[in-house]
């Protein structure tokens, strides 16, 4: 008996010390749970930001270059502020995430920010389709770009309005404003460009179908008459009557007898250096 009651005390001084840590710090929490709170929310924060610093969340981007690769290769959607219609594309300006305490901390500032060059994916554009754009796509219009692929600082991407309900792609396309063409920087076995151009080729057949823009065909009537116009002997009859009304105004002018009218208006309808002459003489 005198052993087990050893033994019990021994226990209990063995387990006084760790018991007056935990009080310790559990009196300490409770007297300072401002702090404890304010140290939690900072760890947060600074893990947020390693967070967002790593996999570029919330960065702006000015250029081609500076999208990282996993993005393209993901398919990522970025959203933008178009610029300028240009001659191959759009101008877009990247608008990134905007968290309101972060943006500014991890917001680059200083430098300055271009515009990303958009084109728009396995399209080519007519001037009637730019003129298009620049109807339906205001300055500071806010659209999404799906990356397709990169070409040095040139971005191919589905470009869609700011509901993303309507790729700009497909409808030029299906309005006859464009025509498909190779999508750049994809294989062409791969299967995301076979998906993409099959995509591309329903809407560009559609239009052809329809008779649409590029793909409008004169009527019948304006078949007919545009080929009797262009004929040679039209053109020679046009020749004539237009010498004849030429020698008519003359002749109000002028008062000729009538051997002298017909003599210059066979002259005039000849080639010949002389005839010409003899016509300049009467006139």
């Amino acid at each position: 008996m005198p052993e087990s009651r050893s033994e019990a005390e021994t226990d209990e001084k063995g387990e006084t010390p760790s018991k007056n840590i935990i009080s310790v710090i559990s009196q300490f929490a409770d007297d300072n749970l401002t702090i404890v709170r304010n140290i939690s929310t900072g760890l947060a924060i600074a893990g947020v930001i390693v967070i967002s610093r790593s996999i570029k969340l919330i960065t702006k981007f000015g250029l081609a270059s500076e999208i990282p690769a996993r993005f393209i290769e993901k398919n990522v959607s970025l959203r933008g502020r178009v610029q300028t219609i240009t001659e191959t594309g759009l101008e877009v300006e990247h608008i990134p995430i905007y968290i309101p305490v972060l943006s500014p901390l991890l917001a680059k500032g200083g430098g300055r920010v271009y515009p990303l060059a958009v084109r728009l994916a396995g399209v080519e554009l007519t001037p009637e389709g730019r003129v298009w754009l620049e109807q339906h796509l205001s300055p500071a219009q806010t659209v999404w770009l799906k990356l397709v692929s990169r070409e040095e600082e040139t971005l191919h991407c589905l470009v869609s309005g700011s509901l993303r309900s309507l790729c700009l792609n497909e409808e030029v396309l299906r309005l006859g404003l464009a025509r498909t063409v190779p999508v750049s920087g994809l294989h062409p076995q791969s299967h995301l460009y076979l998906r993409l151009h099959q995509r591309l080729l329903k809407a560009e057949v559609k239009a052809e179908r329809k008779g649409r823009g590029m793909w409008k065909e004169d009527s019948l009537w304006e078949r007919t008459s545009q080929a009797v116009w262009d004929n040679s002997l039209v053109r020679l009859i046009r020749r004539i009557f237009k010498l004849e009304s030429k020698f008519m105004n003359v002749a109000r002018l002028r008062p000729v007898s009538e051997y002298n009218c017909v003599i210059m208006c066979l002259c005039l309808r000849s080639r010949s250096s002389i005839c010409q002459l003899i016509a300049q003489r009467l006139l």
